[in-house]
């Protein structure tokens, strides 16, 4: 008598094909830059492996994964401009600071095995190449991690719009968004105990309730296409997009 066929497992299908992170520059300096400020840790090689780990992992689920990076850990364009620089010029400081960081979690990844390709929105041929829709999406489908560097190529908006903005272009079916905290509360969780866990929220009430997710302009424009914005603890992205983690969902 024949023996049994075992059955055949799949792992759950994600309902998500492609995703866009975003990176805050902060997180790149690790727990003691953040801690120290900027004039100590700026890179810290340790929290930057622990970050390209972490989209490595997404990528595993099977979705196609872009990053928006910011500077913060370096440069600030608003803070730089109180020092008596130019506005728009320290806002373009701060664009470059967002290309050394492109650069460097490249790098970690591609020590890891992850296929990477840095996209710039300002001109920096001899290290990066330049963004443009139709070939970021190209290598995305060839598997593919891109990191979206120097945020939407002009001044006054933030990273955070230049999040919102790639994963629009690129037909990204989410924006990820890793936090401090594991997803939205109705008041500061850090402050307030009693501070109530949302799982899912409209954009709306984010927008009336003054939520601090990310900046007005990313939400509009999140809003306004009807993008999904999924916001969870840093180093729990791929649990929460797996629903394994607490995350919020904004609609």
């Amino acid at each position: 008598m024949a023996g049994k066929v075992a059955k055949k497992t799949t792992a759950k299908k994600l309902p998500y094909k492609r995703v866009l992170v975003k990176v805050s520059g902060e997180r790149l300096a690790g727990l003691e830059g953040l801690k120290k400020g900027h004039d100590h840790e700026i890179l810290d090689v340790g929290a930057i492996k622990e970050i390209a780990a972490e989209l490595k992992g997404l990528q595993k689920l099977g979705v196609q994964v872009g990053v928006v990076i910011g500077g913060g850990n370096m440069i600030r364009g608003a803070e730089v401009a109180k020092m008596g620089i130019a506005p728009a010029q320290a806002h373009q400081m701060g664009m470059l600071a967002t290309v050394i960081n492109a650069l460097a979690l490249q790098s970690m990844l591609e020590a890891q095995g992850v296929d990477t390709r840095v996209m710039s929105a300002v001109s920096v041929f001899a290290m990066c190449e330049p963004y443009i829709r139709r070939r970021a999406m190209r290598h995305m489908e060839k598997g593919r991690l891109i990191i979206f560097a120097a945020g939407t190529g002009n001044p006054f908006f933030t990273t955070d719009s230049a999040g919102a903005l790639r994963a629009i272009e690129i037909g990204a079916d989410l924006l990820i968004k890793a936090s401090k905290v594991d997803g939205i509360y109705d008041r500061d969780p850090m402050k307030d105990k009693k501070a109530k866990h949302l799982s899912k929220i409209s954009y709306k009430d984010v927008l009336v309730d003054d939520l601090k997710v990310m900046d007005g302009a990313a939400v509009a424009l999140c809003r306004e296409h009807k993008l999904p914005l999924m916001v969870c603890k840093v180093g729990q992205v791929s649990a929460a997009l797996a629903g394994k983690a607490k995350c919020t969902v904004v609609k």
